[in-house]
């Protein structure tokens, strides 16, 4: 079975050294000794979402937290290319049952946007709320799938905005995908870039309109399908990232 996974702030593990001891502490702590009742000699990965992870065994648990027995550090390399997923808001919980996913699956940055279709709206304190809720959920993720660093959460935008990040993609040596039905190119032929950034656009319920599509491309995004059929926005985004990942050496 592999080992629970608990996560800390970046920078808390900067510090920790194999032989030495670590506190796990606050609601972690507390979850990882009096919930989950972990015990001495049980084997627990902790991570800082941002690369380092600890690898112990517990020493001592109880309600102010759980030592552990520093085994070893691993520090994992940023990847390169980023995986970068470009999810449009979408009703209900569909575009957070994406980004999910998409953690799941090895996204290195999720960005919100506000596509020309999409039913739901960000602005003012809403914009804050549902962005810190995509942030719990991948964070949530991140633990789940026992990543090392959790996916950056990028702030909405809107379609100027995305265009804007297209351009700046393209023009840095990376490569940005919008998923369309009507594309004739297959994903499996998009290019992949050395550097930089991979991203995947994916739009709303209503699809992304013909604008968007005409803006996107003439600031160098490629058009590619995802394959025969159309997936819903929840889905679209974490299957075409793990083909990529695939094709990137990720998995496997």
């Amino acid at each position: 079975m592999s080992a629970p996974v608990f996560v800390v702030e970046p920078g808390q593990l900067g510090d920790v050294r194999a032989g030495g001891e670590y506190l796990l502490d606050g609601t972690e702590g507390r979850h990882a000794g009096v919930v989950q009742r972990r015990g001495p000699g049980e084997r627990v990965d902790v991570v800082d979402c941002a690369g380092v992870r600890l690898v112990g065994r517990v020493r001592t648990a109880g309600p102010d937290g759980v030592r552990i027995a520093v085994e070893e550090v691993v520090v994992e390399p940023e990847p390169v290319p980023r995986l970068v997923l470009v999810q449009a808001l979408a009703k209900g919980d569909r575009d957070e049952m994406a980004i999910e996913a998409a953690t799941e699956v090895g996204v290195d940055v999720v960005v919100p946007w506000q596509a020309e279709r999409s039913v739901v709206i960000w602005r003012g304190e809403r914009a804050q709320k549902s962005r810190a809720r995509w942030v719990g959920t991948v964070r949530a993720a991140t633990k789940q799938s026992r990543r090392a660093r959790m996916p950056l959460v990028e702030h909405s935008l809107d379609d100027k905005g995305l265009v804007a990040r297209v351009v700046a993609t393209v023009a840095a040596g990376g490569t940005v995908v919008v998923l369309h039905e009507s594309a004739t190119r297959p994903l499996r032929e998009a290019p992949l870039p050395g550097a930089g950034e991979l991203v995947v656009v994916v739009g709303p319920e209503g699809g992304i309109s013909d604008r968007e599509v005409d803006a996107l491309t003439g600031a160098g995004a490629l058009l590619c399908r995802l394959g025969p059929h159309v997936l819903r926005t929840s889905t679209a985004g974490h299957v075409a990232l793990a083909m990529l990942a695939d094709r990137l050496g990720r998995w496997g």
